[in-house]
């Protein structure tokens, strides 16, 4: 992914609500699981980390990325977006 459609991304993921919260639980094989099935509706998916997860955000979202196929478009915070581009059909053009 280049840094404009990177940033392409960051732009559209602004105006989104988190689909998913982590809490203290933190990331198991259920959200893993619900993160992958979103992926079949969506290509860009955004989440919240709550307080109470004590783990890594940026860790949890290279887990992430990794176990679902997707691409880490940004960690800000407590915020994680992950971007994976749809098979059936093209969704977001990207510069």
């Amino acid at each position: 992914m280049t840094s404009k459609q990177r940033a392409y991304l960051k732009g559209l993921a602004m105006n989104i609500e988190p689909v998913f919260q982590i809490g203290k639980g933190g990331l198991t094989p259920e959200v893993t699981q619900a993160v992958r099935e979103t992926f079949n509706t969506r290509e860009l998916v955004k989440l919240a980390v709550l307080k109470n997860c004590m783990e890594d955000p940026k860790q949890m979202a290279e887990m992430l990325a990794d176990r679902t196929g997707a691409q880490v478009v940004q960690i800000i915070g407590k915020k994680i977006v992950l971007y994976k581009e749809s098979k059936d059909h093209k969704k977001i053009e990207l510069p």
